[in-house]
């Protein structure tokens, strides 16, 4: 799949298929051609699917935007892969898809952030591997498609009809207690953002608040990032932390957790589809760090909290020493 995209100065191209030679050098000849210029270009194979993202500026090409996407989708049919082209300029307001099992807690605090105008993007679907949540759905007027067998295996070639339907521009997992494949991550590489109960990269996975409980962490915490192939491994985007009660128990923490979950999350949401964060070298970065607005991690308070010295060097002992 090729899916082209324009960000602040640059096209994003995302070339997902299986795996095959001349793949690299057909999508990169076509752009020559077009007097497109490769600025960055990065691939990965992950279980026999391959994922080519270029950024590319086409501030002079000698095309316009639909033959750009003519084209591309002209290629695609050629190599065999499946071909999307995405101009987000196309719309003013983005749609966010939303991904769900059975906990409800962020999910809730996405549609009040939605009904009280403060989302910036609407809600256009929920998609569950069960169907716990509908109600919820349905109480927002939101379509809801439960595409999980009897045991909740989500069948994800539907999935991938369901984004393509309604045109996702963002995907949220809002406790999604199932892992994407790399034929739907590779396909929306950095528009997929999944919150984590635990300090990633502590405690990945399934159980993370047992895990913080096994292991007597003194500080917990919950954290939203990109998706990538790589479990739970993906860029930091937003944290929050909490102290660990004495003699607490799973659900203490969960009740302790889930309204931080759901805060990290709308952050992590918020600073997307603001553009405020950009990936490098997988690690976001704020666009504009001195702006202020954002709550990456714990609060600024905490920071007049913590003691400021000792440091290496700078103490009173060290420095009469070398007199």
């Amino acid at each position: 799949m090729a899916v082209v995209t324009v960000t602040r100065e640059f096209t994003e191209i995302t070339v997902v298929g299986e795996d095959d030679t001349g793949l690299i050098a057909n999508v990169t000849t076509l752009l020559f051609e077009r007097s497109i210029n490769i600025e960055d270009l990065d691939q990965a194979v992950r279980e026999g699917v391959f994922r080519m993202t270029m950024r590319v500026d086409t501030s002079e090409m000698v095309c316009t935007a639909e033959k750009l996407r003519d084209d591309l989708h002209e290629l695609g049919d050629e190599l065999g892969v499946d071909i999307q082209v995405r101009f987000p300029a196309d719309r003013e307001t983005k749609q966010i898809a939303v991904l769900v099992t059975k906990e409800s807690h962020c999910l809730e605090a996405i549609f009040e952030a939605w009904a009280s105008g403060t989302l910036g993007a609407d809600v256009s679907v929920v998609i569950g591997n069960h169907d716990d949540l509908e109600p919820m759905a349905e109480k927002y007027d939101v379509p809801f498609h439960d595409i999980g067998d009897e045991k909740g295996t989500p069948d994800e070639g539907q999935l991938l009809e369901l984004l393509d339907e309604y045109d996702a521009d963002l995907i949220v997992l809002a406790r999604y207690m199932r892992i994407l494949s790399p034929d739907v991550v590779f396909r929306y590489e950095q528009r997929i953002i999944n919150i984590h109960p635990s300090l990633l990269p502590s405690f990945p996975g399934a159980e993370a608040y047992l895990q913080a409980l096994e292991e007597g962490v003194r500080i917990a915490g919950v954290t939203a990032h990109y998706v990538t192939t790589d479990l739970d491994q993906g860029p930091i985007i937003t944290q929050r932390v909490f102290n660990v009660p004495p003699d607490a128990d799973v659900e203490e923490l969960e009740q302790i957790g889930q309204p931080l979950e759901a805060d990290a999350l709308l952050s992590a949401i918020d600073l997307h589809l603001n553009d405020d964060i950009a990936v490098h070298r997988g690690r976001t970065e704020l666009r504009e760090p001195e702006s202020g607005d954002a709550q990456l991690g714990a609060p600024a308070e905490l920071d007049e909290l913590n003691p400021d010295r000792p440091i290496d060097g700078l103490g009173e002992f060290l420095v009469e020493s070398q007199d």
